[in-house]
Protein backbone atom coordinates (compact mmCIF):
# COMPACT_ATOMS: atom_id res chain seq x y z
CA UNK A 1 0.00 0.00 0.00
CA UNK A 2 1.34 3.62 -0.74
CA UNK A 3 1.41 5.95 1.61
CA UNK A 4 -1.22 8.33 0.27
CA UNK A 5 -3.35 5.27 1.11
CA UNK A 6 -2.70 4.98 4.42
CA UNK A 7 -3.58 8.50 5.34
CA UNK A 8 -5.06 9.32 8.24
CA UNK A 9 -7.96 11.72 7.42
CA UNK A 10 -7.99 14.44 11.13
CA UNK A 11 -11.45 13.03 13.01
CA UNK A 12 -13.14 16.36 12.99
CA UNK A 13 -13.59 15.80 9.17
CA UNK A 14 -15.14 13.03 9.04
CA UNK A 15 -18.37 12.35 8.90
CA UNK A 16 -20.18 10.84 12.09
CA UNK A 17 -21.58 7.63 10.20
CA UNK A 18 -18.92 6.49 7.23
CA UNK A 19 -21.98 4.57 5.18
CA UNK A 20 -22.56 5.87 1.54
CA UNK A 21 -23.49 2.90 -0.05
CA UNK A 22 -25.92 2.52 -2.75
CA UNK A 23 -27.33 -0.25 -1.34
CA UNK A 24 -27.58 -2.11 1.02
CA UNK A 25 -27.66 1.32 2.64
CA UNK A 26 -27.25 2.43 6.15
CA UNK A 27 -29.16 1.17 8.60
CA UNK A 28 -30.24 3.38 11.90
CA UNK A 29 -29.27 2.57 15.02
CA UNK A 30 -33.13 2.52 15.85
CA UNK A 31 -34.03 -0.02 13.62
CA UNK A 32 -32.00 -2.36 14.86
CA UNK A 33 -32.79 -1.25 18.60
CA UNK A 34 -35.90 -2.17 17.46
CA UNK A 35 -35.47 -5.46 16.08
CA UNK A 36 -33.62 -6.60 19.00
CA UNK A 37 -36.41 -5.48 21.49
CA UNK A 38 -39.39 -8.02 19.67
CA UNK A 39 -36.63 -10.34 18.79
CA UNK A 40 -37.67 -12.57 21.42
CA UNK A 41 -41.11 -12.68 20.25
CA UNK A 42 -41.33 -11.80 16.75
CA UNK A 43 -37.37 -13.68 15.21
CA UNK A 44 -38.31 -17.45 14.58
CA UNK A 45 -41.47 -17.66 14.78
CA UNK A 46 -44.88 -18.42 11.67
CA UNK A 47 -44.71 -15.81 8.70
CA UNK A 48 -48.62 -17.07 9.02
CA UNK A 49 -49.43 -16.11 12.20
CA UNK A 50 -50.44 -12.57 13.12
CA UNK A 51 -47.26 -11.83 15.11
CA UNK A 52 -45.21 -11.67 11.36
CA UNK A 53 -48.62 -10.61 9.49
CA UNK A 54 -49.44 -7.73 11.73
CA UNK A 55 -45.65 -6.20 11.14
CA UNK A 56 -46.49 -7.06 6.94
CA UNK A 57 -49.82 -4.84 7.48
CA UNK A 58 -47.91 -2.52 9.04
CA UNK A 59 -45.56 -2.00 6.00
CA UNK A 60 -48.78 -2.25 3.68
CA UNK A 61 -50.80 0.72 5.33
CA UNK A 62 -47.38 2.99 6.62
CA UNK A 63 -46.58 2.50 2.88
CA UNK A 64 -50.00 3.92 1.78
CA UNK A 65 -49.90 6.68 4.28
CA UNK A 66 -46.42 7.67 3.00
CA UNK A 67 -47.45 7.62 -0.66
CA UNK A 68 -50.93 9.27 0.42
CA UNK A 69 -52.30 6.44 -1.94
CA UNK A 70 -55.84 6.94 -3.33
CA UNK A 71 -58.55 4.64 -3.44
CA UNK A 72 -58.18 1.53 -4.54
CA UNK A 73 -54.31 1.18 -5.10
CA UNK A 74 -52.90 -1.78 -2.79
CA UNK A 75 -49.51 -2.91 -2.25
CA UNK A 76 -48.29 -5.88 -2.84
CA UNK A 77 -45.12 -7.85 -1.98
CA UNK A 78 -43.19 -11.23 -2.71
CA UNK A 79 -39.56 -12.55 -2.27
CA UNK A 80 -36.77 -12.08 -4.82
CA UNK A 81 -36.47 -8.24 -4.91
CA UNK A 82 -36.51 -6.36 -7.95
CA UNK A 83 -34.87 -9.31 -10.66
CA UNK A 84 -37.58 -11.46 -9.86
CA UNK A 85 -40.11 -8.49 -10.18
CA UNK A 86 -39.20 -7.79 -13.54
CA UNK A 87 -39.45 -11.71 -14.39
CA UNK A 88 -43.21 -11.99 -12.80
CA UNK A 89 -43.95 -8.71 -14.94
CA UNK A 90 -43.25 -10.51 -18.10
CA UNK A 91 -46.50 -12.80 -16.99
CA UNK A 92 -48.69 -10.70 -15.31
CA UNK A 93 -48.35 -7.35 -16.32
CA UNK A 94 -47.31 -7.29 -19.82
CA UNK A 95 -49.66 -7.92 -22.36
CA UNK A 96 -48.35 -8.32 -25.59
CA UNK A 97 -46.31 -5.34 -25.99
CA UNK A 98 -44.33 -2.66 -23.89
CA UNK A 99 -41.88 0.55 -24.47
CA UNK A 100 -38.67 1.05 -22.43
CA UNK A 101 -36.76 3.65 -21.38
CA UNK A 102 -33.20 2.65 -20.98
CA UNK A 103 -30.36 4.80 -19.70
CA UNK A 104 -28.40 2.91 -18.03
CA UNK A 105 -27.47 -0.82 -15.90
CA UNK A 106 -30.53 -1.59 -14.05
CA UNK A 107 -33.39 0.90 -16.63
CA UNK A 108 -32.12 -1.66 -19.57
CA UNK A 109 -32.44 -5.09 -17.28
CA UNK A 110 -36.33 -5.76 -17.57
CA UNK A 111 -36.42 -4.87 -21.16
CA UNK A 112 -34.02 -7.78 -21.45
CA UNK A 113 -36.81 -9.91 -19.46
CA UNK A 114 -38.98 -9.16 -21.70
CA UNK A 115 -36.92 -9.73 -25.04
CA UNK A 116 -36.40 -13.00 -23.78
CA UNK A 117 -39.83 -13.79 -23.16
CA UNK A 118 -41.27 -16.23 -25.84
CA UNK A 119 -45.10 -14.82 -25.17
CA UNK A 120 -44.40 -11.47 -25.77
CA UNK A 121 -43.89 -9.28 -28.80
CA UNK A 122 -40.06 -7.88 -29.18
CA UNK A 123 -40.35 -4.26 -26.99
CA UNK A 124 -39.58 -0.91 -28.20
CA UNK A 125 -36.55 0.48 -26.47
CA UNK A 126 -36.01 4.19 -26.57
CA UNK A 127 -32.31 4.78 -25.57
CA UNK A 128 -30.08 8.16 -24.32
CA UNK A 129 -26.57 8.42 -23.58
CA UNK A 130 -25.89 7.37 -19.58
CA UNK A 131 -25.94 10.40 -17.69
CA UNK A 132 -29.31 11.71 -19.40
CA UNK A 133 -32.74 10.10 -19.46
CA UNK A 134 -35.31 9.60 -22.86
CA UNK A 135 -38.65 10.21 -22.78
CA UNK A 136 -41.45 8.05 -23.23
CA UNK A 137 -43.60 8.32 -26.86
CA UNK A 138 -47.31 7.88 -26.92
CA UNK A 139 -48.02 4.36 -29.25
CA UNK A 140 -51.52 2.88 -29.33
CA UNK A 141 -50.02 -0.69 -29.84
CA UNK A 142 -47.68 -0.25 -26.37
CA UNK A 143 -49.76 -1.32 -22.95
CA UNK A 144 -47.42 -0.82 -20.73
CA UNK A 145 -44.74 1.96 -20.68
CA UNK A 146 -41.47 0.57 -18.32
CA UNK A 147 -40.05 3.92 -16.60
CA UNK A 148 -37.13 4.52 -14.06
CA UNK A 149 -37.41 6.72 -11.90
CA UNK A 150 -33.62 6.87 -10.52
CA UNK A 151 -30.98 5.17 -12.64
CA UNK A 152 -29.14 3.62 -9.70
CA UNK A 153 -25.72 3.15 -11.56
CA UNK A 154 -25.56 6.68 -13.74
CA UNK A 155 -27.07 8.81 -10.65
CA UNK A 156 -29.90 10.19 -13.67
CA UNK A 157 -33.32 10.68 -12.15
CA UNK A 158 -36.55 11.50 -14.25
CA UNK A 159 -39.29 12.80 -13.41
CA UNK A 160 -42.43 10.77 -13.54
CA UNK A 161 -45.29 11.35 -16.00
CA UNK A 162 -47.66 9.60 -17.92
CA UNK A 163 -47.15 9.76 -21.88
CA UNK A 164 -49.17 12.12 -23.19
CA UNK A 165 -52.28 10.83 -25.55
CA UNK A 166 -51.42 7.12 -23.82
CA UNK A 167 -53.73 4.66 -23.13
CA UNK A 168 -51.28 1.81 -21.81
CA UNK A 169 -50.44 0.91 -17.96
CA UNK A 170 -47.23 2.79 -16.43
CA UNK A 171 -44.61 0.73 -15.01
CA UNK A 172 -41.91 2.30 -12.52
CA UNK A 173 -39.06 1.14 -11.53
CA UNK A 174 -38.38 3.07 -8.22
CA UNK A 175 -36.20 0.92 -6.74
CA UNK A 176 -33.57 3.64 -5.46
CA UNK A 177 -36.21 6.11 -5.79
CA UNK A 178 -38.89 5.17 -3.17
CA UNK A 179 -39.10 6.98 -0.23
CA UNK A 180 -36.11 9.59 -1.17
CA UNK A 181 -38.32 11.20 -4.11
CA UNK A 182 -41.45 12.71 -4.73
CA UNK A 183 -44.22 10.74 -6.68
CA UNK A 184 -47.82 11.53 -7.87
CA UNK A 185 -49.48 8.13 -7.12
CA UNK A 186 -51.65 9.73 -10.08
CA UNK A 187 -48.84 9.07 -12.98
CA UNK A 188 -48.14 5.73 -12.38
CA UNK A 189 -49.95 2.25 -11.94
CA UNK A 190 -47.21 0.08 -10.60
CA UNK A 191 -44.58 1.76 -8.68
CA UNK A 192 -41.97 -1.41 -7.46
CA UNK A 193 -38.84 -1.21 -5.49
CA UNK A 194 -36.65 -3.16 -2.96
CA UNK A 195 -35.99 -2.67 0.70
CA UNK A 196 -32.54 -1.83 0.75
CA UNK A 197 -32.46 2.00 -0.06
CA UNK A 198 -34.11 4.54 1.23
CA UNK A 199 -36.40 2.09 3.26
CA UNK A 200 -32.62 1.01 5.08
CA UNK A 201 -33.46 -2.81 5.04
CA UNK A 202 -32.35 -5.82 3.61
CA UNK A 203 -32.62 -6.82 0.50
CA UNK A 204 -34.65 -10.51 -1.11
CA UNK A 205 -38.22 -8.75 -1.19
CA UNK A 206 -40.10 -6.77 -4.01
CA UNK A 207 -42.66 -4.33 -2.93
CA UNK A 208 -45.33 -2.80 -5.89
CA UNK A 209 -47.50 -0.13 -5.23
CA UNK A 210 -50.78 -0.84 -7.82
CA UNK A 211 -53.46 0.81 -9.40
CA UNK A 212 -56.75 -0.56 -9.82
CA UNK A 213 -55.65 -0.35 -13.75
CA UNK A 214 -52.64 -2.71 -12.81
CA UNK A 215 -55.05 -4.86 -10.37
CA UNK A 216 -57.48 -5.49 -13.27
CA UNK A 217 -54.44 -6.49 -15.57
CA UNK A 218 -52.87 -8.75 -13.04
CA UNK A 219 -56.12 -10.50 -12.72
CA UNK A 220 -57.06 -10.43 -16.33
CA UNK A 221 -53.92 -12.01 -17.36
CA UNK A 222 -53.66 -14.69 -14.88
CA UNK A 223 -57.49 -15.59 -15.94
CA UNK A 224 -56.21 -15.97 -19.31
CA UNK A 225 -54.51 -19.40 -18.88
CA UNK A 226 -51.20 -17.91 -19.67
CA UNK A 227 -49.00 -20.71 -17.72
CA UNK A 228 -46.57 -18.61 -14.61
CA UNK A 229 -43.97 -20.42 -12.60
CA UNK A 230 -45.61 -19.77 -8.96
CA UNK A 231 -42.93 -18.01 -7.73
CA UNK A 232 -43.60 -14.97 -10.57
CA UNK A 233 -47.34 -15.42 -10.14
CA UNK A 234 -48.60 -11.76 -9.32
CA UNK A 235 -52.29 -12.83 -8.44
CA UNK A 236 -51.11 -15.43 -6.08
CA UNK A 237 -48.87 -12.65 -4.65
CA UNK A 238 -52.19 -10.24 -4.49
CA UNK A 239 -54.28 -12.61 -3.08
CA UNK A 240 -51.23 -13.58 -0.67
CA UNK A 241 -50.91 -9.89 0.22
CA UNK A 242 -54.19 -8.93 1.17
CA UNK A 243 -53.52 -11.63 3.94
CA UNK A 244 -50.68 -9.94 4.83
CA UNK A 245 -48.52 -12.49 3.82
CA UNK A 246 -46.06 -13.78 1.27
CA UNK A 247 -46.29 -16.77 -1.36
CA UNK A 248 -43.79 -18.32 0.33
CA UNK A 249 -40.99 -17.51 3.38
CA UNK A 250 -39.82 -13.81 4.05
CA UNK A 251 -36.46 -12.56 6.00
CA UNK A 252 -38.46 -11.62 9.29
CA UNK A 253 -35.66 -9.06 10.10
CA UNK A 254 -35.63 -7.12 6.83
CA UNK A 255 -39.69 -6.69 7.47
CA UNK A 256 -39.42 -5.91 10.62
CA UNK A 257 -36.32 -3.35 9.88
CA UNK A 258 -38.49 -1.81 7.01
CA UNK A 259 -41.35 -1.21 9.24
CA UNK A 260 -39.13 0.79 11.03
CA UNK A 261 -37.95 2.98 8.63
CA UNK A 262 -41.74 3.22 7.60
CA UNK A 263 -42.70 4.73 10.73
CA UNK A 264 -39.81 6.94 11.33
CA UNK A 265 -40.48 8.72 7.84
CA UNK A 266 -44.44 8.99 8.52
CA UNK A 267 -43.76 10.29 12.35
CA UNK A 268 -41.58 12.90 10.74
CA UNK A 269 -43.63 14.16 8.40
CA UNK A 270 -44.07 11.07 5.62
CA UNK A 271 -42.26 11.60 1.87
CA UNK A 272 -41.62 15.36 2.01
CA UNK A 273 -39.79 14.68 5.16
CA UNK A 274 -37.62 11.75 3.81
CA UNK A 275 -37.65 13.32 0.64
CA UNK A 276 -36.32 16.74 1.95
CA UNK A 277 -33.30 15.18 3.72
CA UNK A 278 -32.07 13.34 0.61
CA UNK A 279 -33.00 16.50 -1.17
CA UNK A 280 -30.40 18.98 1.74
CA UNK A 281 -28.13 15.97 1.11
CA UNK A 282 -27.63 16.54 -2.86
CA UNK A 283 -27.56 20.46 -2.62
CA UNK A 284 -24.74 20.45 -0.25
CA UNK A 285 -22.88 17.36 -2.23
CA UNK A 286 -24.07 18.91 -6.00
CA UNK A 287 -22.93 22.64 -4.17
CA UNK A 288 -19.37 20.90 -3.79
CA UNK A 289 -18.62 19.15 -6.71
CA UNK A 290 -19.70 22.19 -8.80
CA UNK A 291 -17.75 24.60 -6.57
CA UNK A 292 -14.21 22.60 -6.88
CA UNK A 293 -11.68 22.73 -9.20
CA UNK A 294 -11.14 19.05 -9.34
CA UNK A 295 -14.59 17.17 -9.25
CA UNK A 296 -17.73 17.85 -11.47
CA UNK A 297 -21.15 16.27 -10.88
CA UNK A 298 -21.43 13.52 -14.30
CA UNK A 299 -24.50 14.45 -15.18
CA UNK A 300 -24.86 17.66 -17.14
CA UNK A 301 -28.55 18.95 -16.60
CA UNK A 302 -29.08 19.84 -12.72
CA UNK A 303 -32.68 18.72 -13.75
CA UNK A 304 -31.71 15.43 -13.96
CA UNK A 305 -29.02 15.09 -11.17
CA UNK A 306 -30.47 12.23 -8.74
CA UNK A 307 -31.28 13.38 -5.27
CA UNK A 308 -30.76 9.83 -3.49
CA UNK A 309 -27.61 8.38 -5.77
CA UNK A 310 -24.84 11.14 -6.86
CA UNK A 311 -22.00 10.57 -9.19
CA UNK A 312 -19.00 12.66 -8.93
CA UNK A 313 -16.45 12.75 -11.98
CA UNK A 314 -13.02 13.86 -10.58
CA UNK A 315 -10.25 15.14 -12.98
CA UNK A 316 -7.67 12.84 -15.10
CA UNK A 317 -4.81 14.38 -12.23
CA UNK A 318 -6.94 12.87 -9.35
CA UNK A 319 -7.45 9.13 -9.66
CA UNK A 320 -10.67 8.63 -7.71
CA UNK A 321 -9.91 5.09 -7.09
CA UNK A 322 -7.22 5.97 -4.39
CA UNK A 323 -9.97 8.78 -3.03
CA UNK A 324 -12.25 5.41 -2.46
CA UNK A 325 -9.33 3.14 -0.53
CA UNK A 326 -8.25 5.80 1.94
CA UNK A 327 -11.71 6.74 2.65
CA UNK A 328 -12.55 3.14 3.37
CA UNK A 329 -8.95 3.28 5.30
CA UNK A 330 -10.72 5.86 7.51
CA UNK A 331 -14.22 4.16 8.04
CA UNK A 332 -15.98 6.30 4.63
CA UNK A 333 -17.35 3.32 2.80
CA UNK A 334 -18.88 2.29 -0.46
CA UNK A 335 -18.48 5.12 -2.60
CA UNK A 336 -16.43 3.18 -5.70
CA UNK A 337 -18.38 3.60 -8.79
CA UNK A 338 -20.80 1.79 -10.18
CA UNK A 339 -18.32 -0.76 -11.69
CA UNK A 340 -19.85 -1.01 -15.35
CA UNK A 341 -19.93 2.90 -15.77
CA UNK A 342 -16.08 2.71 -15.95
CA UNK A 343 -15.22 6.21 -15.36
CA UNK A 344 -12.78 7.92 -12.78
CA UNK A 345 -15.69 8.61 -10.63
CA UNK A 346 -17.49 8.39 -6.78
CA UNK A 347 -20.89 7.28 -6.46
CA UNK A 348 -22.25 8.78 -2.84
CA UNK A 349 -25.69 7.42 -1.57
CA UNK A 350 -27.42 10.40 -0.19
CA UNK A 351 -30.84 8.30 0.67
CA UNK A 352 -33.02 9.22 3.75
CA UNK A 353 -31.28 7.68 6.69
CA UNK A 354 -28.02 9.66 5.92
CA UNK A 355 -27.45 12.89 7.51
CA UNK A 356 -26.76 15.65 5.21
CA UNK A 357 -24.31 16.85 8.22
CA UNK A 358 -22.19 13.59 7.10
CA UNK A 359 -22.18 14.56 3.44
CA UNK A 360 -20.79 17.97 4.12
CA UNK A 361 -17.81 15.98 6.08
CA UNK A 362 -17.30 13.76 3.63
CA UNK A 363 -17.32 16.83 1.24
CA UNK A 364 -14.44 18.16 3.18
CA UNK A 365 -12.65 14.58 3.63
CA UNK A 366 -12.28 14.45 -0.29
CA UNK A 367 -10.95 17.64 -0.30
CA UNK A 368 -8.05 16.71 2.70
CA UNK A 369 -7.14 13.40 1.03
CA UNK A 370 -7.16 15.45 -2.68
CA UNK A 371 -4.84 17.89 -1.20
CA UNK A 372 -2.44 15.25 0.02
CA UNK A 373 -1.88 13.36 -2.76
Amino acid sequence: MSSIENLQIPSELLPRDGRFGAGPSKVRAEQLAALVADAPTYLGTSHRQATVRNKVGEVRDGLRDLFNLPDGYEVLLGNGGTTCFWDAATFHLVANHSQHLSFGEFSSKFASSVKDAPHLSDPQIIKSEVGTHPRAVADDSVDLYALTHNETSTGVMMNIERPAGSTGIVAVDATSAAGGLMIDPAQFDCYYFAPQKSFASDGGLWLAICSPAAIERIETLAASGRWTPAFFDLKIALDNSRLNQTYNTPALATIHLMASQIKWMNDNGGLAFSSGRSGRSAEILYTWADASDFATPFVANPEERSKVVATIDFNDDVDATIIAKVLRANGVVDTEPYRKLGRNQLRIAMFPSVDPEDVASLCASINYVVGNL
